[in-house]
């Protein structure tokens, strides 16, 4: 039994008649007597009387009429709701987002998000850049925003915006004054950090590296509102996004916008290459691209 079948034998029905229903299926007339035969033929059933001088069903076509009709309506609900989600009137994304860069910027897009496609469901993992990049070779989530760099073999992406670090001092550390700080003068300083499986720890402790040391690091944590009263309260310095440096109106600590060599915190979108996307997940990329190019 084939669904065209039923179909066919659904609108004679509706129309009571061979002639009528080839025409509004568009087909001839003697392929679709074919269809229905090669139907009753399968069943072992006769659908229609022919003998009258119009066309009725019989007992077992009136049985099989009903089950032919919940199954093409079953079936237009699958394609409505296919429909649907290729619309993005349905759906789920789980995107994993460093609590660092939701606090920076996300919030507003998205907002942007939610009020063109207000069907999706978007679900939020707060998570470091290298937990969310682990989840999602797990296929645990769909989206990540990270930090780049991350692995190009195994990761599609798109930057989304280039950044720097700045450096949060005590105001009564000696450097607070500086235009510029090298971070190889921070090679004593004890330094509070964002905590492991942030990929932002990566790229402060990297740096210190490139630049002969080891980071002494005093303290780690998620929240760089917290890093920031640390600091203050003369406990270390810090390395944090400038969008959230921006953001300090603390009198205890003072901003140093410049280092050298500058430590970089470029923010992508990423998702797991050779992997099937979700129609949500797709269109969460289209408008994020959208919305690159309309803040350029």
């Amino acid at each position: 039994m084939e669904f065209v079948q039923l179909r066919y034998f659904a609108e004679v029905a509706r129309l009571q008649s061979f002639s009528k229903a080839a025409v509004s299926l568009h087909i001839a007339q003697p392929s679709l007597s074919r269809a229905i035969k090669s139907l009753e033929n399968e069943l072992g059933v006769v659908l229609f009387d022919r003998t009258t001088r119009y066309l009725r069903l019989t007992d077992d076509g009136e049985i099989v009429l009903r089950h032919a009709a919940a199954t093409l309506s079953m079936s237009q609900d699958l394609l409505d709701t296919l429909n649907e989600g290729k619309q993005l009137q349905r759906g789920e994304l789980l995107l994993g987002l460093p609590p660092v860069i939701g606090a920076s910027f996300f919030a507003r897009i998205i907002a942007g998000f939610r009020a063109e496609y207000p069907g999706v469901q978007l679900r939020l993992v707060e998570e470091g850049g290298k937990i969310v990049e682990q989840l999602l070779s797990e296929s645990k989530l769909d989206l990540g925003i990270v930090v780049l760099p991350v692995d190009e073999e195994e990761f599609e992406s798109f930057t989304l915006t280039e950044r720097r670090l700045s450096l949060v001092l005590n105001a009564s550390h000696p450097l607070a004054s500086s235009a510029s700080v090298r971070i190889s003068e921070l090679r004593e300083e004890p330094f509070i950090m964002f905590k492991r499986g942030f990929s932002l720890y990566d790229r402060v402790r990297e740096a210190c590296i490139q630049e002969g040391f080891e980071p002494k690091i005093a303290y780690e944590s998620s929240q760089w509102d917290f890093m920031t009263e640390m600091v203050g309260a003369g406990l270390g310095v810090a390395l944090l996004p400038d969008t959230a440096a921006q953001k300090i109106r603390s009198e205890s600590v003072a901003v140093i916008p410049v280092t050298r060599p500058a430590i970089r915190w470029d923010i992508a979108a990423i998702w797991p290459r050779d992997r099937y996307l979700s129609h949500a997940a797709r269109g969460w990329i289209q408008f994020m691209r959208q919305w690159q190019a309309d803040t350029l």
